[in-house]
């Protein structure tokens, strides 16, 4: 593997290689060159050190996607910033528990949410803002830093937030030498040169979307076709002008449904990429009848990147995530022992490599247990290898649900049902769903005297979850099942459930 290069320097090299060469192409027709998007990130990193940012300091960031939070994600790196992403659907609530346990010097926000924020700046909290047009008080000034921060392989360069299906969520610390060795395998792994022109219909707060896309997008020198989100149409449009595509399911699954994905409309394509959830053998045949393309489905998390990859080349096999990434070594093992399983039997996905985070944000003992004592992290995903080497994801240790690409944590979801005056307690699942892969859907008992409405539960805590967090269904049972231990048995419940969004009780 090529000697470390941060991908703040990778950008910068492209940038001072080929200036004019186009970085964002944009739904209207405007383009914006590595050269523009420099300038840009240098008058930001200007405004980041006046903010007092030094290296270390988080920097947070909760907008709408735009050229300039790419080069904001830029700048925080450049002046030795470690990069804070937030979905842009959290609530004030769980924004507090972020920022409370992240501790950011900077917030970036939308201008039209600037004022959720007032009270937090007495804390030393700075907040700027930064609109979808580059609208905002982020750009304002005139200064420039053209310096760069000498950051090593081990400094942190990141941190996502993930969590499992107990307790809060977790900031996982990703280092700069962590983003660059993930990108530099998949700059091989999938043949992504400067000749590739991206569709990039992903968010950038998490792994996918930013630091998959974008950074390999970034250090290799190539465009991206970059839409504010996924639209049916608008892909297809592009499909013609583009070679890659890099989607979660629902993706596809939507794409399927149009009459207008042909083979003539792929014909410029090379490569179909899906990740975040598991895409369904269906849809992954069906895509393949109707374009000529194999879709080509990877496995990562947010504490490792990417760790493994059905080949570029050969045959791509359905309900297998593929071969380890180079320089990634993959083990499915014994949950208890940790010894390594024989081919073919179900257990314990883990990875170790240069792509694994170096641990929770503050949370060292979290981090210990987390890791074997010979450095491999130890995943929470259920797994076989097959026949032929490849990994397959077969459920997780956790009842995480992935919704549409993101993750719901039933615990979270669960805490806000059970205050209801009206529950007794609640089970929280992710059943099938036929666009979004999984729904999150809520199984209540009421408590007893007392008469649950759905619509009025669900509205009771609209407000303090996301948008993408919030059931699509609510189910009103008497008990739940629990075995002998007293452990409720989601897996019965979905089970029980798992026609609600598909079958006859659609």
């Amino acid at each position: 593997m090529a000697p470390f290069t941060a991908i703040h320097r990778s950008f910068a090299e492209q940038a001072r290689r080929r200036p004019d060469r186009t970085l964002f192409e944009l739904p209207g027709g405007e383009s914006i060159t590595y050269g523009q998007t420099e300038e840009t990130v240098r008058r930001i990193a200007a405004r980041l050190l006046a903010d007092g940012v030094t290296p270390g300091d988080r920097v947070a960031m909760q907008v709408e996607k735009s050229p300039e939070a790419v080069a904001l994600y830029l700048a925080t790196l450049r002046v030795g910033g470690v990069f804070l992403p937030l979905n842009t659907a959290y609530t004030d609530a769980e924004m507090t528990y972020f920022l409370g346990d992240a501790r950011p010097r900077v917030l970036v926000c939308s201008p039209d949410r600037r004022a959720e924020h007032t009270g937090r700046e007495a804390e030393g909290l700075v907040v700027e803002t930064l609109g979808t047009s580059g609208d905002g008080t982020l750009l304002e000034g005139d200064g420039r830093h053209d310096g760069d921060h000498d950051a090593s392989a081990e400094d942190p360069a990141a941190i996502l937030y993930t969590s499992g299906t107990t307790g809060r969520s977790k900031g996982a610390v990703l280092t700069h030498g962590n983003l660059a060795s993930n990108c530099e395998a998949l700059l091989q792994a999938w043949r992504y040169t400067s000749e590739d022109r991206l569709i990039h219909a992903l968010p950038i707060f998490h792994v996918h979307g930013l630091f998959v896309a974008v950074n390999m997008t970034l250090a290799a020198g190539a465009s991206m076709h970059y839409l504010s989100g996924f639209d049916t149409d608008a892909v297809i449009d592009l499909l013609p002008r583009a070679t890659v595509l890099m989607g979660v399911p629902t993706f596809y699954t939507r794409l399927l449904k149009s009459d207008r994905l042909t083979p003539e409309s792929c014909a410029s394509m090379r490569l179909f990429v899906s990740g975040s959830a598991p895409l369904l053998a269906s849809d992954a045949e069906a895509f393949q009848d109707r374009t000529g393309h194999a879709i080509l489905e990877r496995y990562g998390m947010t504490e490792t990147g990417m760790n493994t990859t059905n080949p570029y080349e050969g045959p791509r096999k359905p309900g297998t995530v593929g071969r380890p990434l180079p320089g990634v070594e993959i083990r499915v093992a014994d949950r208890e022992t940790g010894g390594k399983l024989p081919d073919g039997e179900v257990g314990i996905v883990e990875v170790r490599g240069p792509n694994v985070f170096s641990g929770y944000w503050r949370m060292p003992e979290k981090t210990a247990a987390e890791f074997r004592e010979d450095g491999f992290f130890i995943t929470g995903d259920l797994g076989r290898v097959d026949e032929d080497g490849h990994l397959c994801i077969v459920g997780r240790d956790k009842d995480l649900v992935i919704s549409g690409g993101y993750n719901v944590y039933p615990k979270e979801v669960e805490e806000l049902l059970d205050a209801h005056p009206g529950v007794l307690e609640s089970a929280v699942i992710g059943v099938p769903h036929p666009d979004l892969g999984e729904a999150v859907a809520a199984v209540v008992v009421p408590r007893p005297g007392l008469e649950l409405q759905a619509e009025e539960l669900l509205e009771s805590i609209s407000g303090d979850l996301a948008r993408f967090k919030r059931p699509r269904a609510v189910r009103v049972v008497e008990a739940l099942p629990r075995n002998v231990m007293g452990k409720v048995q989601k897996a019965e419940l979905r089970e029980r459930y798992t026609d609600l969004f598909t079958g006859a009780d659609a």
